[in-house]
């Protein structure tokens, strides 16, 4: 056991030394947490941060929709912000104001109760506000720079630090800003005045749309790979026969979905091991057949086994 773990900062909320992650992503894969903190609030977080031996690392997990947790767990300190003190959401005019927490459809749904469009595509992302922050998060032709105003977060050493929309250099799915480096906390956005029922029927157009076309009830990571210049990443799939195809390497395989082939999905009893594993086949594939590089847009955190 690593001596840090002995000599951990007090906190008020949770720290839960050597727990598993698969349950808290939507893949079920994974190993362990050295650590896993579950903070009370942003100035609880702030505390520890402060008081933690800088050379641990430190990482941060949203809702789990959008990763790959190695079998081997992950080194350090896993943060997750969960429950309602990190999901709040307010309404001023034409802006909302939400927590890091909150998962993206309910800002799109408020900001219809609120007659706020712009963040409609909101419901079409299975993740948090921090997710979206961290990769400029997006879909149906809108992203989160789109409506973004700032937000603030706070660094390694339990600074508060601020951004504008400029401070991200946001491009497709990629924002400067250096994952981990930052732990999100609230961001602000500015939409238009719309009609409260004419968003909800935009937010419901996008809800049918997804439950048709995407296996939004298995155990699925959202989109792999970003779409290249000029291609669309399903089409490639499709095109080196991946659709549906089992692959294994330790446990009981992974696919790309029938329904969508830029989705992974673990059928059954798959390892984290096959499910990167099959992306890396299917990269390598491409690349070879068709001389197009995939890029992941799931993240993949932690050790192998």
């Amino acid at each position: 056991m690593s001596a840090w773990r002995n000599t951990l900062p007090e906190v008020r909320g949770k720290l839960l030394r050597d727990e598993p992650l698969g349950p808290y992503t939507w893949f079920r894969v994974g190993g362990a947490a050295d650590v896993l903190f579950l903070p009370a609030d942003a100035e609880d977080l702030a505390a520890f941060l402060k008081a933690l031996d800088p050379d641990v690392p430190v990482t941060v997990l949203g809702v789990g929709s959008n990763v790959i947790v190695r079998d081997g767990g992950v080194e350090g300190v896993v943060i997750r912000l969960a429950g309602r003190p990190w999901a709040q959401i307010t309404t001023e005019g034409d802006t909302i104001t939400a927590g890091a927490g909150a998962l993206d459809s309910m800002v799109a749904r408020a900001s219809a109760k609120a007659g706020i469009a712009g963040l409609e595509f909101y419901a079409g992302i299975p993740g948090t506000i921090g997710g979206a922050l961290t990769m400029n998060a997006g879909c149906y032709g809108s992203e989160t720079k789109d409506v973004l105003v700032s937000a603030w977060g706070l660094n390694r050493r339990g600074e508060r630090v601020e951004f504008a929309l400029a401070d991200f250099g946001y491009t497709y799915r990629h924002s400067v800003v250096p994952e981990n480096e930052i732990i999100w906390i609230e961001a602000t956005y500015r939409g238009a005045p719309d009609h409260p029922a004419a968003v909800q029927a935009r937010i419901d157009a996008i809800t049918s749309r997804r439950e048709q076309t995407q296996p939004i009830r298995e155990k699925t990571g959202g989109s792999t790979f970003k779409n290249p210049s000029g291609h669309s990443s399903w089409k490639l799939v499709d095109e080196t026969g991946w659709r549906g195809k089992l692959f294994s390497v330790t446990g009981g395989g992974a696919m790309f979905s029938e329904l969508h082939s830029n989705f992974m999905i673990n059928p059954g009893e798959a390892t984290a091991a096959d499910i990167e594993g099959l992306g890396e086949a299917v990269r390598s594939d491409v690349q070879s057949k068709l001389g197009v590089n995939l890029e992941w847009e799931i993240k993949r955190i932690g050790r192998p086994l």
